[in-house]
């Protein structure tokens, strides 16, 4: 029987270990002889080369930057990758050079979003050929995340909202844009509601004054909602109501404001 006595390392008792309790010590398995490829040794194979760039949320010449397909724990993880299928090692020196610069590029866009304290930068290897660099924001005042454990910390802590997640995406895209290449995230849209859909009932001021509005009549009900251009006046006393001329051009888009008349 292997022997899991062996003293747990003092790292368990940091503030930043995120586990407690009783635990010991993984045995430690015998080496291998020839360890096993990598995913993507072989290009034609390598799932960064076969991604399309509307995967990503940057993309330049040489350089693109993707992100999680789903919102993180961490205000912000995303992935710095070549196009060129290279590995660190491999990397020429126009390459390299950039790197540094792309590093350092990224980590000030991603330390200027709202919350982000520090920016950890990974380069492990050790699941793809392909080079790919981790970085991965900390959360300001979460000074339990700080330090070596952080990657960890990612897959417990609870998501941040979608919407507040893809706005930061894009934010970073368009803060890298500003030096080159192309944003391809995008801020999440805001859902304006076309005039012409607006429910307007002629009978809400019958109603407010305790009438009852007529019965529907159920071969009607899977007519469209009254709009605006539907309603005409019935009382020749009162003035006509305001209508939008669906002529003018101002429902054809969401987000346009409709036109003065005179």
């Amino acid at each position: 029987m292997p022997d899991n006595s062996v003293p747990l390392p003092d790292f368990t008792r940091w503030p930043s270990f995120p586990f407690e309790g009783d635990m010991r010590v993984k045995p430690l398995a015998a080496p291998v002889e020839v360890e096993p490829p990598r995913s993507g040794e072989d290009a034609s194979e390598c799932v960064a080369c076969g991604t399309a760039d509307d995967s990503y949320i940057w993309v330049s010449e040489r350089w693109r930057v993707r992100a999680m397909d789903r919102p993180t724990g961490l205000p912000m993880v995303l992935i710095l990758e070549c196009r060129s299928h290279l590995d660190l090692g491999d990397l020429p020196n126009l390459l390299a050079a950039e790197l540094g610069v792309m590093t350092v590029r990224l980590e000030r866009a991603i330390r200027s979003l709202d919350g982000v304290a520090r920016v950890h930068v990974n380069r492990w290897g050790d699941g793809s050929a392909h080079l790919h660099l981790w970085f991965l924001a900390r959360p300001y005042g979460r000074l339990q995340l700080r330090g070596t454990f952080l990657s960890l910390w990612d897959d417990i802590l609870p998501v941040i909202p979608e919407p507040q997640w893809r706005e930061n995406l894009a934010l970073v895209a368009a803060w890298l844009a500003g030096f080159g290449g192309q944003a391809i995230a995008e801020p999440p849209h805001i859902q304006w509601e076309s005039p012409s859909t607006i429910n307007y009932s002629p009978n809400a001021n019958a109603n407010a004054n305790g009438n009852e509005s007529p019965t529907a009549d159920p071969e009607t009900d899977d007519r469209r909602p009254t709009t605006l251009d539907d309603i005409e006046t019935t009382k020749p006393d009162e003035a006509p109501a305001p209508t939008i001329a669906a002529e003018s051009g101002a429902l054809d888009h969401p987000a346009a404001e409709p036109q003065a008349t005179t």
